[in-house]
């Protein structure tokens, strides 16, 4: 069957955008096409620097034909009814309509017979408007014309089945044109299938697939390293933007004067990728970086890049001698020092400067620290230099490095390990894959400077809303669950809200309201939920145990995992299992008397009052079982209280087989209920099983 070309040729498109574009311009035109009736084998786009591309398999040479009936209102209907079902139909008369009868009488008819257009037609048809309204992040306008698009566009490749596929849009006309690379290859091409333009693009230097090219820098790369025993820092983000930037990825090594390795690693990395697009290269005996870089060219140099080489390495060399320079300057400055300028820096309106904010997460720290373990004067320390850096030279350069020199600065001014690790830690963890801090001053801090920023926004009003989040405050939530169940911290936040309010309020000269913080708790659960969620754990499971007995939410996170764990590992068990549908049954019959009588009942049994057998073996079956279940609740053993419960799974099946409970006599009754109130309660204890579901 026919395939469609589409190509879009323009000036260079940002490499960042090239993989969402060529995905929008597969799922927009298959969009349109599934719109007009057509169900094509495959699709599938590419981008590189200069083109956007699109092949489409398996379509037909023309639309299906298409005839349908379509039964309208009865013969002397009100005229809007008529107007209306003639729009709808898509007919000018209602004398282009069969009158036709059934028992209720006449009615209209219309019979649409159409004939299918040609693909290409149809084609034709839709791209110019997808074209004009592609959803590019940024774009532009240039000359006279208004087409926006991310760069100027040159002209655009379409065929169709061999042939051109025509149209126009503000003034480029399609057709079946394209150029190779920019410089090796400039000259037009003539294709008009993609097998072909696939082939002539390879021999005019051109790569089309973006896989490709990632995979082909990279093996080279390694090779390169390779021969030199070295090995290369894999990063697959520069690999990504790397490849976007060359349609014809060359892969060289270069190198820099040995006295930069002075420096320390990550500032290495960070001059040569952020600024000029280079891999780092290490010693694999070692573990550290070499003089060496690779960077990729987008053309065959005929020396074999021996001059592009030395512009390379040149260019580097200033780089690294700027970074050198900040280095040098910012060693000559005690950390001390340079915290003194964080107040002339403003953290937020309305929360102070960022030396403010670090006299809160000082004082917070001191607090924390007994309950982790950690030296109350260490975590202040730590604390008082940890912003440090971010008026550096260096972290002015590289944003992304603040925290990491504030530990390379307090290592080189001899300040005491654990100070020096926890200011690059209590940024942690910053990504999904980014480990929790463990040791107890980095802990101390990573949690006070997040629970700071939380208490902070939240009492201005200034939560997440929807998809907004521009302060970054479900990361810190979800940074400090991940800490606190890393490190299995017993910290009750309830507890530490009103000290954190009242660091503020020292603070502010005008007064200092509360705002949303009492919504801080049920955020850290939404966080934890989510959080639980993406560990494998049913929602219904989480809510069952983050409820306390009285209704309000724990905020004891490491006690809630241990009752959601032993909960679950008892569910799984068919005692688990019988016991929970007992549950809901006793539930469900107290639920009803209760409203009915506009009263609760007590959970106290007058053992005189057990009559029949089932209810006495049940009555002391929970009696033997609060033996152990009291003290295994109080020891937070949850599968030992687990446990317990499991033993009333025969006893209560039995009580529900041969006892009524709403007996005829009253106290009977009572008592009975009385009970299942019991049974309730006790296992409400551990976790609220009203909650699950099925």
């Amino acid at each position: 069957m026919p395939d469609l070309l589409l190509e879009i040729f323009s000036e260079e498109i940002p490499a960042r955008m090239q993989p969402r574009a060529a995905a929008d311009l597969q799922k927009l035109v298959q969009d349109e096409l599934f719109a007009a009736g057509f169900m094509p084998e495959g699709a599938k786009a590419f981008a590189t620097p200069r083109r956007l591309a699109l092949v489409v398999t398996g379509l037909p040479g023309a639309q299906a034909d298409r005839k349908e009936e379509k039964k309208g209102p009865r013969v002397g209907a009100p005229e809007k009814a008529v107007a209306g079902f003639l729009k709808s139909a898509g007919l000018d008369s209602i004398d282009q309509c069969e009158v036709r009868s059934d028992k209720k009488g006449e009615f209209y008819v219309a019979v649409i017979d159409e004939k299918g257009r040609p693909t290409a037609d149809v084609i034709a048809g839709f791209l110019p408007e997808l074209i004009r309204k592609f959803p590019w992040p940024k774009s532009m306008r240039w000359g006279d014309g208004e087409l926006r698009w991310v760069r100027p566009m040159h002209s655009i490749l379409c065929t169709f089945d061999g042939g051109i596929v025509p149209f126009e849009v503000e003034g480029i006309a399609s057709g079946d044109r394209t150029h190779g690379h920019r410089f090796m290859a400039p000259d037009e091409i003539q294709v008009r299938n993609f097998e072909d333009y696939e082939i002539a693009l390879s021999r005019a230097k051109v790569v089309l697939d973006g896989e490709r090219r990632t995979e082909q820098i990279l093996e080279e790369a390694k090779a390169l390293c390779a021969t030199q025993g070295l090995e290369l820092v894999e990063d697959a983000g520069l690999l990504n933007e790397v490849a976007g930037l060359a349609e014809w990825p060359v892969t060289l090594m270069g190198s820099f004067d040995e006295k930069f390795l002075e420096l320390p690693d990550e500032v290495l990395t960070a001059t040569m990728k952020g600024h000029q697009k280079y891999f780092s290269v290490r010693d694999p005996k070692t573990g550290a970086l070499t003089n060496r870089f690779i960077f990729v060219s987008n053309i065959e140099a005929p020396d074999g890049g021996k001059a592009m080489r030395t512009g390379y390495e040149r260019v580097l060399t200033a780089r690294l001698s700027d970074a050198w320079f900040l280095y040098s300057q910012d060693l000559k400055t005690p950390l001390e020092e340079h915290a003194k300028k964080l107040n002339e820096v403003t953290f937020f309106e309305s929360l102070g400067t960022i030396g403010d904010k670090v006299d809160r997460v000082a004082a917070l720290a001191r607090e924390i620290a007994p309950i982790v373990g950690a030296d109350p004067n260490v975590a202040e320390q730590a604390a008082r230099l940890a912003k440090a850096d971010l008026v550096t030279g260096m972290v002015y350069e590289f944003p992304e490095l603040q925290g990491l020199m504030g530990r390379y600065y307090a290592f080189a001014q001899g300040k005491d390990s654990s100070v020096a690790d926890a200011i690059r830690d209590h940024y942690k963890p910053a990504g999904q894959n980014d480990e929790s801090p463990q040791e107890p001053s980095s802990v101390v801090l990573a949690l006070a400077d997040k629970f700071d920023s939380l208490v902070g926004f939240f009492a201005l009003n200034e939560k997440p809303t929807g998809s907004k989040d521009p302060f970054a405050l479900r990361r810190a939530a979800l940074g400090i669950i991940r800490i606190v169940l890393a490190n299995t911290l017993r910290i009750r936040w309830d507890s530490r809200l009103e000290g954190a309010i009242q660091l503020f309020k020292n603070q502010q000269s005008q007064g200092f309201g509360t705002g949303s913080v009492v919504e801080l708790v049920p955020f850290f659960h939404d966080r934890l939920k989510v959080y639980l969620k993406d560990k494998g754990h049913r929602h219904d499971h989480v809510d069952t145990v983050r409820i306390r007995p009285d209704g309000t939410l724990e905020d004891d996170l490491v006690l809630i995992v241990k009752k959601l764990e032993a909960l679950e590992a008892f569910l799984k068990a068919g005692d688990g299992e019988n016991l929970l549908a007992a549950y809901k049954r006793a539930g469900n019959i107290l639920k009803a008397e209760e409203k009915k009588e506009g009263t609760s009942f007590k959970p106290s049994v007058d053992a005189a009052l057990l009559k029949e057998a089932a209810e006495q073996s049940l009555h002391t079956a929970m009696v033997k079982a609060q033996e152990t279940f009291g003290p295994a609740i109080e020891q937070e053993d949850f599968s030992a209280a687990m446990s317990a419960l499991a033993a009333l799974r025969a006893p209560l099946d039995a009580f529900f087989e041969v006892v009524t409970v709403n007996a005829e006599d009253e106290d009977l009754r009572r008592n009975r209920l009385a009970l299942l109130a019991y049974i309730k309660q006790t296992c409400e204890q551990v976790a609220d099983f009203s909650r699950i579901e099925g």
